[in-house]
This record gives C-alpha cells, sequence and structure tokens, in this order.
C-alpha cells in the first residue's frame, strides 16, 4: 500500500490513503474528542490532565469510534506511556491503521501538570528579541512532543487594541510589526523550521484568526467592526508571517464576526483569504463551541444540523470539542449523502488532516519514546531560557532615581497581594513536584543577611471564596480563586512606616486577567490602589511592581509612587526577574508591547490611531500616559547619523542606519525603533508605524551602528482601489527609543521609477 510506503511523497501518500476510506472514516479525521473523558485516572489538580499510570476506557471508546479511528485527541496533558495506550488503539484496532493527533494548549509552555512555564506573550512582546522568543518555541516545540503530543493550539497572533479584553495577556500586543515578527519567531522555533517528523517539533496552530483583539465594548467573542484597508494592513499580516515566515499550515477560527461576516463558516476568510490567498497547506479548526455559537449567538441557522453544513461547506475543516462526536461525524455523513455538502470538500478537508499527519511522521513513529521526558521536561537549558525571556521582559515604566536600591538600604517593606504569592497567568501549567518561588522568597535570597525584608499582604486583589471560576463551562478554561490573603492594610502600613523603602508587588491574578475575564475598568482591582495611597502618605521612597497581563490605569499610582516596573506575569522565573531589577543586579530594557492609557475612560490609546480626530476631551489629553515601546533604563541612550538609501529597485529596498550610544555609567540595552510616515498619501495613514527594530547591548560609554532594511511593506499602502501600492513621494524615516521618543529623523523620496511595477 502507497501510504504505508515511506518512500512516496506526501501527496501521493494522502491520495492513495484517502482512496481506501470510506465517507464515515473521512467524517472521523475531521472529529476530536478529550481523552481525559475516558482515562480511569483523571488528575485530581489539573482537569484536562491525566495521571501517569492511568488506562483507558477502551469498551466506550470502541463504541463511540469502533474501526474507524478519529482525527484528534485533546485534552490528555500526561507521559508518553499513556499516550502510547491510547495511540495503539487508533493505530492497530481500526481498519487503516491511522494515528491520532495528540494536541495541547502551549501557550507559552505546555500547559498540564509538567512544563517550563515561561512568560505570558505579552511579556515575550515587551522583550522586542524575537531571537530570545524564538528559542521559547524550540523548547515549547521539544518539550511538547517528548511528553507525547503533536500539536498546539497556539500562539495567539491576535492584534490587541481594546485595553478592556481579557486575552490581550496571550497576545503579542497592539502593533503588526512586533508581533509579525514574534509570530514568524516562535512558530518556527516550534516547527523546527518545518521539519515537523523530529523527534522536538510540533505543529503550531495559530489563533484566533483573524480579527479577534478588537471586541465591541471590550467584551470577549463580541463583534469587530473594522474596515477592508484595517483588515489588510493591521490584521491579516501577522497571520501571514506566521504562515509564510514561520512556516504554520493550521489556524483556529475565531469565534466573532468581522463586519458582519461570522468568521466560523466565512467563505471569505476561511477559503479565499487563508486558503487561496496566504497558501495555508494545513487546516481550520473551530474555536471551542464555535460551530454551536453560528446557531446559538449568530443567529444565521435554526439548529446545529444547519451551522455545521455552513461552517464546513465554506471552508471549516475540523471541529474543535464542539458538538458531540457521534452527533459530529453521523451529521457529516448524512448531509454528504443528501448532497448539501459536497463530497470534494469534505475530501478537501480530510487531505489537509492526512498531510499533517505524514508530516509529522506519525506513520513511521506513531508511538514516543517513554523515558526521554524526563531529561527533557524542565532541563537546566529550559529553564534558563524562561529565565533569559522573564529578565528581557521586565520593562520600567517611571523612575525618579528610586531605583536601582541602593546599598545604603538596610530594611525593605515588601507589601502587596503578590510580594509574596507568585502569579505566573492563564493557560499555565500546574506546578507540580517543584513551587514557583516569590518575590519575597527571592530577595531574601539575593540580599541575604545584609537587608531586613518585612513582608506583609495588605489586601487581596479579589476578595471572596477560595473557588473555580469556569468560562462557558470549558473544563479547560478555568481559574482558581485568590489565595487566602487577609485584608491587613493597617498592618502593611505599620510595618511600612519602619523601613527605609516600601516595594508593593500587585496587579492582576487569573480572575481579573485572561479568558472570558474582560474589565470595563483598567484599575488595580480590589483595594490596590487605596494601599498605594496610604503607603505613599509615609513619604518614603515607594516602588510599584505590576504583575500584570494587560494595561493599567496608573493615573493615581503614577503620582504616589517614584519608581514603577511592568513585570507581566513572568512565569516560573518572574520572582527572580524582578528582585535582580530591583536590585540593579539587572538593568530593565523591556518595551511596551502596548500602550498604557491616562484612565480607564480614555479609549482607544494605541499609538498608531488614524489621523483627523482632536486629541482631547474636555478633562485632557487622550494620548496614552505611557506609549507603545515605551521603557526606561537605568543608563541613557543618544541616538545619532541616521541615514535611509534606497539600494534595490525590485524588490523595493531600502536601508537604514543609526548610531546608539551609552551615554551613561552603567551597562545597558537599549530598543532602537524605527518607524516611517508616508507624508503625502492618497488615502489616510497613522502618522507613523514601527517597522523595524533592534535590541542591542551597550557597555557603558560604548556606541554602535545599526544596520536594518525595509522592504516594499514599509512604504506601502492600500489605494482608494483597495490594492496594495507604493506611492511615489516622501517618506519620513524615524529613529527612537518609543513611539513617541522620537530622537531623529530622516527623509527619502521615491520617484515613480523607483518604484518596480506591481509594487
Amino acid at each position: 500500500m502507497i501510504y504505508k510506503d515511506s518512500s512516496r511523497s506526501v501527496e501521493e501518500r494522502v491520495e492513495d490513503l484517502l482512496s481506501r476510506m470510506t465517507l464515515e472514516e473521512k467524517a472521523a479525521q475531521l472529529d476530536m474528542p478529550r481523552g481525559v473523558e475516558y482515562a480511569h485516572k483523571p488528575s485530581d489538580v489539573h482537569n484536562c490532565s491525566v495521571e501517569a499510570d492511568s488506562g483507558f476506557d477502551f469498551q466506550k471508546i470502541r463504541e463511540i469510534f469502533g474501526s474507524r479511528g478519529v482525527g484528534f485527541v485533546h485534552d490528555t496533558y500526561s507521559v508518553p506511556a499513556v499516550m502510547n495506550r491510547l495511540q495503539k488503539y487508533f493505530v492497530e484496532e481500526t481498519r487503516l491503521g491511522i494515528p491520532c493527533i495528540f494536541t495541547g494548549e502551549a501557550l507559552h509552555g505546555i500547559s498540564g501538570t509538567r512544563g517550563t512555564i515561561f512568560p505570558v506573550p505579552l511579556g515575550l512582546g515587551a522583550t522586542f528579541a524575537p531571537e530570545t522568543v524564538r528559542l521559547v518555541g524550540e523548547v515549547i516545540g521539544r518539550e511538547t512532543r517528548a511528553l507525547g503530543m503533536h500539536e498546539i493550539l497556539a500562539p495567539n497572533l491576535d492584534v490587541a487594541r481594546e485595553p478592556r479584553w481579557g486575552r490581550t495577556e496571550e497576545t503579542f500586543g497592539e502593533d503588526t510589526c512586533l508581533s509579525s515578527k514574534m509570530a514568524a519567531a516562535i512558530i518556527s522555533g516550534e516547527q523546527k523550521d518545518g521539519a515537523l517528523d523530529r523527534p522536538d517539533a510540533v505543529a503550531s496552530e495559530p489563533k484566533h484568526y483573524c480579527v479577534h483583539g478588537i471586541p465591541e465594548g471590550g467584551t470577549n467573542c463580541s463583534a469587530a467592526r473594522a474596515g477592508e484597508r484595517e483588515i489588510r494592513r493591521d490584521y491579516l499580516p501577522v497571520f501571514e508571517a506566521g504562515i509564510r515566515e514561520g512556516g504554520a499550515c493550521n489556524v483556529m477560527a475565531s469565534y466573532n464576526s468581522i463586519d458582519s461576516d461570522v468568521v466560523m463558516c466565512s467563505h471569505k476568510y476561511l477559503t479565499d483569504i487563508l486558503k487561496n490567498e496566504m497558501g495555508a497547506q494545513g487546516y481550520a479548526r473551530s474555536d471551542w463551541g464555535g460551530i454551536g455559537r453560528i446557531r446559538r449567538l449568530h443567529h444565521l441557522v435554526r439548529d446545529d444540523r444547519d451551522a455545521l453544513c455552513l461552517a464546513i461547506g465554506n471552508g471549516l475543516d475540523v471541529q474543535g470539542c464542539d458538538l458531540d462526536n457521534q452527533y459530529f461525524e453521523e451529521t457529516l455523513v448524512s448531509l454528504v449523502k443528501e448532497g448539501r455538502l459536497p463530497m470534494e470538500r469534505v475530501d478537501d478537508a480530510v487531505r489537509r488532516v492526512l498531510r499533517m499527519k505524514f508530516r509529522l511522521g506519525l506513520f513511521e513513529r506513531p508511538y514516543t519514546d517513554e523515558t526521554a521526558w524526563e531529561g527533557e521536561i524542565r532541563s537546566q537549558k529550559n529553564r534558563d531560557i524562561a529565565l533569559l525571556a522573564a529578565r528581557q521582559s521586565i520593562t520600567l515604566l517611571k523612575n525618579d532615581g528610586v531605583l536601582p536600591l541602593g546599598e545604603s538600604v538596610r530594611s525593605i517593606a515588601l507589601i502587596g497581594p503578590s510580594s509574596a504569592h507568585q502569579k505566573i497567568g492563564g493557560y499555565s501549567a500546574v506546578p507540580v513536584g517543584y513551587a514557583i518561588p516569590s518575590v519575597y522568597e527571592e530577595l531574601q535570597r539575593l540580599v541575604g543577611h545584609r537587608v531586613q525584608i518585612f513582608q506583609c499582604d495588605g489586601c487581596p486583589i479579589t476578595e471572596g471564596p477560595k473557588t473555580e471560576y469556569y468560562v462557558e463551562g470549558q473544563p479547560h478554561l478555568f481559574s482558581k480563586g485568590e489565595e487566602e490573603i487577609a485584608d491587613c492594610m493597617e498592618q502593611a502600613v505599620e510595618i511600612a512606616a519602619k523601613c527605609d523603602v516600601i516595594v508593593m508587588v500587585g496587579g492582576d491574578n487569573t480572575i481579573t486577567s485572561g479568558e472570558g475575564k474582560d474589565r470595563c475598568e483598567l484599575t488595580l482591582a480590589g483595594k490596590q490602589r487605596e494601599l498605594i495611597q496610604k503607603l505613599s502618605q509615609l513619604g518614603k521612597p515607594l516602588v510599584l511592581v505590576l504583575e500584570n497581563g494587560k494595561c493599567v490605569d496608573l493615573s493615581v499610582e503614577e503620582g504616589c509612587c517614584g519608581a514603577i516596573l511592568a513585570a507581566w506575569f513572568g512565569g516560573e522565573f518572574g520572582a527572580q526577574a524582578i528582585a535582580e531589577a530591583l536590585l540593579g543586579i539587572l538593568n530593565p530594557a523591556g518595551r511596551l508591547p502596548v500602550s498604557f492609557p491616562q484612565s480607564s475612560t480614555r479609549l482607544p490609546c494605541y499609538y498608531s490611531m488614524l489621523p483627523g480626530g482632536d486629541l482631547n476631551f474636555m478633562e485632557g489629553t487622550k494620548l496614552a500616559r505611557y506609549p507603545f515601546g515605551h521603557g526606561l533604563s537605568y543608563t541613557s541612550f543618544s541616538y545619532s547619523g541616521l541615514k535611509a538609501e534606497l539600494i534595490s529597485r525590485d524588490p523595493l529596498r531600502v536601508s537604514v542606519s543609526v548610531t546608539v550610544r551609552n551615554t551613561g555609567n552603567r551597562d545597558g540595552e537599549e530598543v532602537a525603533q524605527i518607524y516611517v510616515d508616508d507624508v503625502d498619501s492618497s488615502v489616510a495613514t497613522p502618522p507613523l508605524l514601527l517597522k523595524d527594530f533592534q535590541r542591542v547591548f551597550l557597555k557603558a560609554g560604548e556606541e554602535k551602528t545599526l544596520d536594518f532594511e525595509l522592504d516594499e511593506k514599509a512604504f506601502r499602502l492600500m489605494g482608494l482601489d483597495y490594492r496594495w501600492t507604493v506611492e511615489p513621494g516622501e517618506f519620513r524615516i524615524l529613529a527612537g527609543a518609543s513611539s513617541r521618543d522620537i530622537r531623529c529623523e530622516t527623509q527619502i523620496v521615491l520617484s515613480a521609477g523607483d518604484i518596480a511595477q506591481g509594487s
């Protein structure tokens, strides 16, 4: 049989296997059950995990899936021996022996109860270091595959421009250029540059295709109101980078509608753009419950049967734990037999699934080594990369000279609900067999007996019993309630009054930030602001450290605090990075991947808004308090000698260079950012757009000339005819330390002769 012959091409094997399949077997390949539902020993600490010695109810599996097999199995986080037990059924007890793809969540490390925990993607975005993010992707790929899983439902490539949206923490931020570079970096790392059959590679599935980061009103899954130019300029390029540069084959379709077009059943987005324009070779999967939402929430059809027909017919390929498995498969079969769903469409969907299974090498190696994972999971090398990412993500927003804490400091009041309770963000693994240290523990370790540290929580982030919060009842989307933190504000103030310096550590938790955790107020939750105000009245140096999953309204805190650090959810080494930054062991160089507003009411505030509106409300400016790209250092940098030169007409290439000098007395890193402004254009364009950046280390007094190369995409716009074009004229080239801290600029004029036909 050709499909079993590894010497034949993937496409030959796909076509041979497809020709042998019954309609029922084809429907099964588009289906995905939750493995934990068939396990004898589900985990007590993670709803989607399975104990290492668990077996499965194969009688129940035979009753439901018979000899047809299944395309995917999700929610079976465990060890390879468990995966192999289940895989053996599909390989040895089904008619064609088609292996399943084990699927898992891995936004910042593989979920479950094992795996290295990295900073949340928003923190990774703050690094402005694609090379580090690629390393993170490499680890995620190695650990995921070592545990017996082949595919991850990540990364999240939404461009987050709605600050109230809880899922901001899952994204790389508000900017298209930054998000695109991070997308290509992490996916190429996870997929090992497309060598998916390697034992350390996984298939990535970017989500939520394709305009999910601007939900109306800020509530999750709400409609996106965006024009064609905005979609093509700001949102689609990130997915295109993930597919064309990163090598991703698959996507997860978003729940929402875009200009009333429901993505889950949109021929335009799933077929015309994703598959025909971008050339995605894999499948489009529904987000959890997405097919049912076509009926329940979008009201396009009267029943789930019609919803399934609409979705699959228009380009959706795989269901993501949505409809009951038997119902899904039987309905799909009947829709084809009735002539409502073309066989050609089903065959196309199945081809895409089989193609991925052959590329992953599952027909040759369906089973995973059952012992190798122990030397891979959370290895020293992997944890070193997690620490590097945490360090690079630390972003200094304000500093009146309070930081770093000097040798004269003999006592520190460490206050706040996150000071002794480290926050790691949503979609994280649950630590089992080890503890994640807190800022209190890390500070104690670093200062030893030299400095006295007095810790007090002060107040909780969220009050109430220790409960489990579910998102629409989905078992993989839950968070435990706040640790039992007492409201002891007066005690915290008393302790702080006796110390030299006050460090307040607060921010978000998994109840105030994450999927389904949208907020209309961006102020610090609970009584944190009140606590900060009382601490500030002591007149002592006050540092605010934020463990946050999105931007924060700091309209009061900015005036109260001498220094503010945004540390995001830093993963398992977040506390160490914070402690090092406080003490000056680490010189912060993270930059804001999202703008921080003046207040919760002055939205939106992303830096690349189109011009034309008033920049002021009656209450004051609508410009961000801390803009995109902002981040301070314990040293200072100067920029000079900015040059831009046309070096190629076809293809269009412009070289840009700028000299950056460390003008302070400390070594440090600077993130040099290159922006472009199309001065005269036929359609309105943002005043400036990030087009490239470099993170560079400079010793005190050292300078380096940084070289950049901008291509046609840096200068193009979508014209009045809705076609991409580079219009002749003047372009400002700007270099600076943030979107609002431009240090020097030059210009380049592109004539009609400089621009190749078709640009």
